[in-house]
């Protein structure tokens, strides 16, 4: 739950909710692209391709992209080839992808710099009888000074956890996978020590490309004790008091084979608690001074009905800034 990218022109994008990609670049991919019936993982896989190669060439124009497509960076709505288009230099070796073929959504999680800054990204695209038909996309640079700790991209790893298949025998359906993620949110949201999920005794979670529990060597939120328990215990402490709100949340993809659930939302920090008391009956000060916000995409691995990992992606964005995505 840390980074910094604040929102540049974001009243005015909010109020341009409706703006879409050039009309050029559109027009040229729908007289291109054959409409598709299905679109199956590999077909998935093959937009997420093409977008990334599209995005190492600064090139927006080699995209299917649907008439109405529409691009967001950070919660705000832009042009495509604006915003991260204009600054990326090159990417990372980390590759996370899960892919959702009921709903034609695929998603990505990555590493990218920009004029040789590193950057943990996130990013979703909808594809609709062979066309992009939206493209949300998270980035958040490594800044020093702020809360929590610093991604180190080039320790960032493939976790083999994301790419297991889980056999049809430990598999929950769709939508008890989405209230597993949706609990999770619910335990965070005014953080009590109270649990509304499900946890596997293993799960981890990692935040900007740095694990925060089971992770004794770091400081998370200014406790040198937190970062080494594990999800829930964690929770049970009500370390995260201070988020006040979990809002706007939305699960666009959820990727049976592998059980995940990807997330989209803000965790909202009004700034009036300066300090908590942990259930332990330790005092813990916040980390947020002032109104502040985070947008989101969090992904869960769920397996026999309990969350086995999340990774998020989180950049700060303006304090209550609505979503230009719907839920």
């Amino acid at each position: 739950m840390f980074g910094s990218r604040i929102a540049v022109g974001a009243v005015v994008a909010l109020a341009l909710g409706t703006m879409t990609v050039p009309t050029s670049f559109a027009a040229r991919a729908g007289e291109t692209v054959k409409p598709m019936q299905h679109c199956d993982r590999a077909c998935l896989y093959g937009f997420l391709d093409k977008y990334l190669q599209a995005l190492r060439q600064k090139d927006p124009s080699r995209l299917p992209l649907a008439q109405n497509a529409r691009f967001s960076e950070n919660s705000v709505v832009l042009e495509l080839g604006d915003g991260l288009w204009n600054t990326i230099e090159k990417m990372g070796k980390y590759d996370l992808r899960l892919a959702d073929p009921k709903t034609g959504n695929v998603g990505w999680y990555g590493v990218v710099y920009e004029h040789g800054n590193p950057a943990v990204m996130a990013m979703r695209i909808k594809i609709q009888n062979g066309l992009m038909t939206e493209i949300e996309t998270l980035v958040a640079p490594r800044e020093e000074g702020k809360p929590f700790p610093n991604p180190d991209p080039e320790k960032l790893k493939d976790n083999p956890i994301w790419n297991e298949v889980v056999p049809p025998e430990h598999r929950v359906p769709r939508a008890r996978m989405i209230d597993l993620a949706d609990g999770y949110f619910s335990t965070l949201q005014l953080n009590d020590g109270k649990i509304f999920t499900q946890f596997d005794p293993n799960c981890n979670r990692t935040e900007n490309g740095v694990r925060t529990t089971n992770n004794p060597k770091m400081v998370l939120g200014g406790n040198n004790k937190l970062a080494a328990l594990g999800c829930e215990g964690q929770f049970k402490l009500g370390a995260f008091r201070y988020d006040d709100r979990l809002r706007a949340r939305r699960f666009p993809l959820v990727d049976e084979e592998h059980g995940i659930v990807m997330a989209g939302g803000f965790i909202d920090h009004s700034g009036r608690l300066t300090e908590i008391r942990l259930t332990d009956g330790t005092m813990k000060k916040s980390s947020y001074k002032s109104p502040h916000s985070y947008c989101l995409f969090e992904i869960f691995k769920i397996v026999d009905g309990k969350i086995r990992q999340v990774e998020a992606v989180f950049p700060t964005v303006t304090y209550g800034i609505p979503t230009p995505w719907k839920n």
